[in-house]
């Protein structure tokens, strides 16, 4: 008998087993195997490895990355300190681990099973018993609970919110734990706990400790073990040998270095530098710039590193200069909406990116979530009448665009069009510059960057803003201030980029929601604050179908649009990498992209 028949089959008996216990059988919740945000998760029980993992790599070897910036912690889910994401993603490990393949499906890890009813009112996780952490301890379920009441109490905003929606937590044996969702409203609450809540281990983790900062390397139950830290410098994560999860169908063929070593590096050029010396072996590129002529160097052109463009289906997400406001010079709309008229995208791209760039249009640009383009269907049109006039008519009918200047830098129109607006909202144009009308007050502001692109891209706008008797101060500060000002919202603009998701969810909350607007290191940079808005991110969690989905993307997509809380900028639209000849990766590219968890380094002596 094959192992995959066999695995089935014993799934098989779970299942006819799983109605004993908190109901009858005819009243009790499916076993899964897997959860997905709408319809069913795409692989069946008992299959054997992701679609996008190689299960024949070859294990061996060691990695070096590299990232931008300086940490002064080692737990990037507290609000304090700055911490690589090193440690939940090699050393800890959740419930369950999210298909990158898939819109939003997650499949066992430490738990091996899961129950759901329909109505997604609780979520019960059967956990492996073979789990481990790595001073030899099993994984229980009051780990699980200790985990959860930690990142509910102490953890950043995102996992406080979402947590403290759970109603009760209940302990049913070691190995089986039971969240009461009821009353949540919440249908992407069960796939957050199982895949977005790190599992410490209660008995070497001090819960008064666990909110400040820390460098010393934790316990987990996941393939590596930190091995080195060294302060703003550099991090070493080494394979463990006795890794228990070896072999499960969601990590076969991922983890395969021995070693993966992390430099850091303060600036973006030292960072590229280094990679052209051959100090670290693999690049995700991001500046079109530096794509289009940063590798014309030796190490191209004798195939010492080679560059691949490898297409992703994710949205693009919203990049774009941000408007903090919770200042009162940008609390009016009109305002926000005039200082878009002044970005040239056009200009920017050819003189700046080479033409590779493409404008962003929505918060959802490049996807079928995205609003532009399209007239809203019944569906939004529903969800909207609660809330008149939170959607301007063009935003609605799908005719808006971001302005679009005719490409020299100085175009007139455009610049009119802008003071049309600012004189509305009562601002006016005089010899010494832009002022309001009832004070006399400077129109002033500061634009807060961390790289050297983020400012080049600054001064050209402040240059741009100028020309109407805006000044733009453009202010360069480095990873720990500009993170702590951040963190803070003391900012009056800053360049942001909130990434895409094909299942955007509880995230929105945490960029978006009004209660979010208040809580320190949210990413609610712009400080909305929108009842209608927090309705339709509601109508998007409650969504039960994909169509009903899709429209209640769309409808928050318009509605943060009319809000015009940033100026949109541009996107990338393939994945830019480059890396050392002897990296190899699966053929498959997954629908988010590739993940160096995959890859592996081809053997001395192999071709």
């Amino acid at each position: 008998m094959s192992r995959r028949l066999l695995r089935n089959l014993l799934f098989s008996s779970l299942i006819a087993l799983s109605g004993t216990g908190l109901a009858s059988s005819q009243e009790a919740p499916l076993l899964r195997h897997g959860l997905a945000m709408h319809g069913e998760p795409e692989l069946v029980p008992g299959f054997e490895h992701l679609p996008y993992a190689n299960p024949q790599a070859p294990k061996g070897g060691r990695i070096t990355l590299a990232l931008h910036g300086t940490f002064d912690s080692l737990n990037p889910l507290i609000v304090l300190g700055v911490a690589p994401d090193v440690v939940p993603r090699y050393v800890l490990q959740s419930l369950m681990m999210r298909s990158t393949d898939e819109p939003f499906t997650i499949y066992g890890l430490v738990a091996r099973s899961v129950e759901m009813p329909d109505d997604r009112s609780f979520v019960t996780f059967d956990l492996d018993p073979r789990a481990r952490f790595s001073d030899g301890h099993p994984l229980t379920a009051e780990d699980v609970r200790f985990s959860f009441e930690m990142l509910k109490k102490y953890g950043k905003p995102f996992h406080r919110t979402s947590f403290g929606r759970v109603k009760t937590v209940e302990i049913l044996n070691p190995h089986r734990i039971r969240f009461d969702l009821s009353g949540s409203n919440d249908r992407e609450l069960p796939l957050l706990i199982g895949m977005s809540m790190p599992i410490f281990p209660a008995h070497a983790t001090d819960p008064d400790r666990f909110d400040k900062t820390s460098l010393t390397p934790p316990i987990g139950s996941g393939p590596y073990a930190l091995t080195e830290v060294k302060p703003g410098e550099r991090v070493v994560l080494t394979r463990r040998k006795d890794y228990w999860g070896e072999d499960l169908p969601v990590t076969r063929g991922l983890y395969n270095f021995e070693e993966i070593r992390y430099d850091f590096y303060r600036d973006a050029n030292s960072l590229f530098e280094a990679f052209k010396a051959g100090l670290y072996d693999f690049r995700i590129e991001s500046d079109p710039g530096q794509w289009a002529t940063g590798y014309d160097i030796p190490a191209v052109r004798s195939g010492r590193i080679v560059r691949e463009t490898l297409t992703t289906r994710l949205p693009k997400g919203m990049n774009g200069f941000v408007f903090n406001t919770r200042r009162p010079l940008f609390s009016d709309a009109r305002v926000r909406e005039a200082l878009g008229y002044l970005f040239d995208f056009e200009w920017v791209n050819r003189n700046l990116f080479f033409g590779q760039l493409t404008r962003s249009d929505s918060y959802f640009s490049g996807s079928d979530l995205a609003s532009a383009g399209k007239p809203a269907d019944a569906r939004e049109r529903a969800l909207l009448a609660a809330s008149p006039g939170v959607v301007r008519d063009d935003i609605l009918e799908g005719r808006w665009q971001p302005p679009s200047g005719d490409g020299s830098g100085r175009d007139r129109e455009m610049a009119r069009r802008a003071l049309a607006l600012l004189a509305e909202a009562g601002w006016t144009l005089g010899n010494d510059g832009l002022r309001r009308k009832d004070t006399g007050e400077r129109f002033a502001f500061e634009m807060l960057v961390n790289s050297s692109s983020q400012e080049r891209l600054a001064l050209n706008f402040s240059q741009s803003l100028s020309r109407v008797g805006i000044q733009a101060r453009v202010r360069l500060v480095d990873d720990v201030q500009y993170w702590r000002r951040l963190s803070r919202f003391d900012f009056d603009m800053v360049q942001w980029l909130w990434p895409g998701s094909l299942s955007p969810g509880n995230e929105q909350r945490n960029r978006w929601g009004s209660e979010a607007a208040q809580r320190s290191a949210s990413q609610n940079h712009a400080g909305v604050s929108s009842p209608a808005i927090d309705r339709l991110m509601d109508a998007l969690l409650e969504a039960r179908s994909r169509e009903d989905f899709v429209s209640a993307v769309r409808a928050l997509d318009r509605a943060l649009l009319s809000g015009f809380y940033v100026i949109p900028l541009f996107y990338v639209k393939d994945q830019w990498i480059a890396h050392s000849s002897d990296l190899r990766r699966p053929e498959k590219v997954p629908l988010m992209g590739t993940n160096i968890d995959t890859w592996w380094r081809e053997p001395p002596g192999v071709r």
